[in-house]
């Protein structure tokens, strides 16, 4: 009887072992079942930041209680077995604990971002730029005071880290110059905001027009008319000109229109009943110059110009409403008798005769 409880007591560990590891499956088990009952009451509420909440915590927690489960059945083990290796179990569990924190975190800011970037419901102040901005800021912060939690953890000084990386910053700031300046144009981009993602842009002196998908760390993806992804680094915008078409507040008609020098007496009503148009067109604003002016003698027509701007920024709307202006101008001509000029020239042929 005293050599089984003498064999019992030598090898408690493996019972303290046994139960760890059991009450660890089934804090686990009971976890899994709170998290999916949190999963479907979320799913009721229209709160974006209560679904990112569990959604992100589902795996980190499961993680976390078989870290925690493992570490306290290992310091178990090294107990009974007095090896030095077993003396670290605190550390790693502190620095698993610290990475299951980081990962939860970094999670839960990337599904508020996509979920406030997808849903409807999303904070209207908030454009898609600025949010991706606030999230990889924020997400950047966690992952430095992640790291420099788990340095800590395992016993290095983070202010001795800090002071190393000052001096080494100035190597790989000198040999990382032009990452650098892509991620200080990437502040200033979002800082001015001269676009925004889904904003149409172009640059004057350079071959860059197209609609902006994506602004990254060290580019901004731009998708090109033609459907080609165009990667401009961040830097280049602080040294050209960039338009941002979408941002107009309305579009311009700008046309001339010649008429037959045979049809010099019925250009001016034909001004007046164009600029009367104009002045009534509903997609015209009425706030905004609206001119319409005989403009010069050409070498083969009367030319006048009309002048003014749509309502709409739409593009294929502003073609629409440019074609119906079109279309009432060229009946306003016809209906007084006139025609629309084609270049021409008129021969003065001298009949010669060869006896003369």
């Amino acid at each position: 009887m005293e050599d089984l409880i003498d064999r019992i007591t030598e090898n408690v560990w493996m019972v303290e072992v046994f139960v760890i590891l059991i009450m660890t499956a089934i804090a686990r088990f009971i976890a899994k079942i709170l998290l999916d009952r949190l999963v479907v009451r979320s799913n009721v509420t229209q709160n974006v930041i209560d679904d990112s909440l569990v959604e992100a915590a589902r795996r980190p927690v499961v993680f976390s209680i078989w870290i925690l489960g493992i570490s306290f059945a290992a310091e178990a083990v090294g107990g009974a077995a007095q090896a030095e290796i077993f003396s670290h179990v605190s550390k790693l569990r502190d620095a698993g604990i610290i990475s299951m924190l980081v990962w939860f975190s970094t999670r839960f800011t990337r599904l508020v971002e996509e979920k406030m970037n997808s849903s409807d419901i999303g904070e209207p102040s908030i454009d898609k730029t600025t949010l991706s901005m606030m999230g990889k800021l924020v997400r950047a912060a966690i992952l430095i005071t992640g790291f420099l939690l788990v340095m800590q953890a395992f016993g290095i000084s983070v202010t001795g880290v800090l002071a190393m990386g000052g001096v080494g910053g100035l190597a790989i700031g000198f040999a990382a110059r032009d990452l650098l300046a892509n991620i200080f144009g990437t502040i200033m981009i979002f800082i001015d905001k001269p676009f925004k993602v889904g904003d149409w842009v172009r640059s004057p002196d350079r071959e860059i027009e197209g609609t902006v998908e994506e602004i990254n760390w060290r580019a901004t993806i731009i998708r090109t008319f033609d459907k080609r992804p165009l990667y401009v680094p961040n830097s280049l915008f602080a040294n050209m000109a960039v338009e941002t078409p979408s941002r107009q507040t309305n579009r311009r008609i700008y046309e001339t229109i010649g008429l037959r020098y045979d049809d010099i007496e019925t250009l001016e009503p034909i001004l007046v009943e164009v600029r009367d148009m104009l002045s009534n067109h509903e997609s015209i604003d009425q706030n905004l110059m609206i001119m319409v002016n005989f403009l010069n003698f050409g070498s083969s027509s009367l030319d006048f110009f009309l002048y003014c701007f749509t309502k709409t920024t739409d593009w294929a709307t502003y073609h629409q409403v440019k074609e119906d202006v079109l279309f009432k101008i060229a009946s306003i001509i016809k209906g007084h008798g006139a025609e629309i000029a084609f270049p021409t020239q008129t021969l003065d042929v001298k009949t010669l005769s060869r006896f003369e």
